[in-house]
């Protein structure tokens, strides 16, 4: 801003005064009240030294009190970095007295993200009524630019204005509101608009072979619903355990677990958070637990030896016990999604899957002819539990190493291809799924994998590697997959595996994925180059947390 002058005008019970301001003064716009007088208070300035002589000057025309003006805004400091901001002159926006959350007459579908604002703000909530000075208020505007998610936050003239497409948009411009208060003090004048790059954000918990408590998972959802995350996993079936209450087959559930009632009461809250919770139920392999149950059912070799985990897709029982959970846990959890499994079937370790399992080798030639083989069981088994959660209004997900190329059968289309290892046996490079058309979900096990124990070579990941060097494109290893298939790459989620569960407490766990989940965040709603350094970055994180521990 430059020095000149400029008029500005104040009303003060009905008396109009015009001031001209001949300095410039450090901006409210960044939050910093330093050196400023306070908006709208004029200062008089200080005597001039008595006159030398005896004979009086002419009488001068009287000076205004110079009056506070602003720099332009900068951008509200979030995680993520909003996307766009348009800068302006204002003192932006702060709670004070007399402050209410409202929403827009029509838009009372948001009342429930308006009631938790003012509670974080402390300030009242006035329903569905007309903004006042020093309000913010909320808007549905369906026919909004920017897409789902998306949302516009205006601030001008003492007043917030959010509004979005949808409740998810409307909520994400509240947690910047949020966000921009605790690391500036201030949300800065002018417009925000802000929209994901990715439409699937999220965590993913093992919670199969570690129990964590309903209370650590609600942490969690709160946590990633500030760093604007929609999709929380649980994986919750392995050879270790299995870790919810079931009525259909309580034989196989562990201690300790989840009651259903529990799990209902974290998936109120992900609601409410606008976050999906995905159930995972592992298949035909990480079975363990459900086969100490029903041993019989466990795949052998032709010499009787068991596989680990693997149940016998050859049996017709084994469909039967693994469609019934999947049915019952589809009604438990009311998302959109559910994981099927479908990785590291032991019976596709061998050199000769056919010659080791013949049983297995029989039931694929009776069902797909002659030319069948154990991949297309295996993918037959696949497109059955597919089915089985689509009949259930769920649209499925699959792990990589689950889809075989150039089979009698292959993989329904519909679904998705979780991609998180190229080391599997026959491993196919991810852009050969891309080309199918196929759509991918990056859990890269380069950068994305929380192992606990670091065994088999993995190292717990840092926040400062996926932040500097990951995007969404880079699905196996550190390299990147052409440009052209981005929009196919639907998005990522940060995995926790926890292979030796006692390596960590989960109050250690919580902190050592704390800055990798909120660098998977940024890249996930922005995959450019981010603006902060990652110190400046972290320190953003720290002073949004409040002094939470830094990894």
């Amino acid at each position: 801003m430059d020095g000149g002058k400029r008029v500005n005008r104040h009303s003060t019970g009905g008396l109009v005064t015009a001031v001209v301001l001949s300095l410039t003064v450090a901006g409210c716009g960044s939050g910093d009240d330093r050196g400023t007088a306070a908006p709208g208070t004029a200062t008089t300035p200080a005597a001039p030294p008595e006159a030398a002589v005896t004979t009086p000057a002419p009488e001068a025309p009287p000076s205004p009190s110079p009056t506070r003006t602003y720099p332009l805004s900068t951008a509200p400091r979030t995680i993520p970095a909003v996307r766009d901001h348009e800068p302006a002159r204002g003192p932006g926006w702060r709670p004070r007295g007399g402050s209410a959350v409202v929403v827009a007459k029509g838009s009372g579908a948001l009342a429930d993200e308006a009631r938790l604002l003012a509670g974080e703000l402390g300030t009242a909530y006035r329903g569905e009524a007309a903004a006042r000075p020093g309000d913010i208020e909320l808007a549905l505007n369906t026919g909004q630019a920017g897409g789902p998610e998306s949302y516009t936050l205006t601030t001008r003239g003492g007043r917030v204005r959010i509004s979005a497409p949808d409740q998810a948009g409307a909520f994400y411009g509240t947690r910047t509101v949020k966000q921009a208060l605790r690391s500036g003090g201030v949300v800065p004048e002018g417009v925000v608009r802000d929209r994901p790059a990715k439409p699937q954000r999220g965590l993913n918990v093992d919670i199969a072979r570690k129990h964590f408590s309903a209370a650590w998972l609600e942490d969690r959802l709160r946590e990633m619903a500030d760093l604007k995350l929609n999709q929380l996993g649980l994986h919750f079936s392995d050879d270790q355990a299995f870790r919810v209450e079931s009525a259909s087959h309580p034989e196989v559930v562990s201690e300790p677990h989840l009651t259903k009632a529990e799990v209902r009461r974290v998936v109120a809250l992900a609601n409410s958070l606008h976050i999906s919770v995905i159930p995972e139920i592992d298949s035909p392999g990480h079975l363990g637990a459900v086969l100490r149950a029903h041993p019989r059912l466990q795949l052998r070799s032709v010499q009787g030896t068991p596989r680990q985990g693997a149940i016998d897709i050859s049996d017709p029982e084994s469909a039967r016990i693994v469609d019934d959970l999947l049915r019952e846990y589809a009604g438990l959890f009311p998302g959109p999604w559910f994981h099927i499994g479908a990785d590291e079937y032991q019976a596709l370790t061998v050199r000769d899957p056919a010659a080791s399992y013949p049983q297995l080798a029989r039931a694929a030639r009776q069902k797909y002819g002659e030319g069948a083989d154990v991949e297309d069981l295996a993918t037959g088994w696949l497109n059955d539990r597919a089915a089985v959660v689509r009949a259930a209004g769920k649209k499925a997900k699959a792990w990589n190493d689950g889809f075989f190329p150039d089979g009698a059968v292959s993989a329904h289309r519909g679904i998705e291809v979780e991609y998180w290892t190229g080391k599997e046996i026959g491993a196919r490079e991810p852009v050969e799924y891309l080309r199918e058309g196929r759509e991918v979900v990056n859990l890269n096990d380069e950068y994305l994998y929380y192992v606990l124990g670091e065994p088999n070579d993995f190292t717990y990941p840092t926040g400062r590697r996926i932040y500097q060097e990951w995007t969404p494109l880079v699905l196996r290893g550190s390299s990147a997959v052409p440009e052209r298939y981005a929009d196919r790459i639907l998005g990522g989620r940060f995995a926790v595996w926890c292979d030796l569960a006692g390596s960590q407490t989960p109050a250690q766990v919580a902190s050592g994925i704390r800055m990798p989940l909120r660098a998977t965040a940024q890249k996930l709603w922005d995959p450019a180059r981010p603006q902060l350094t990652w110190p400046a970055f972290r320190t953003l994180a720290d002073r949004l947390d409040s002094g939470a521990g830094r990894r």
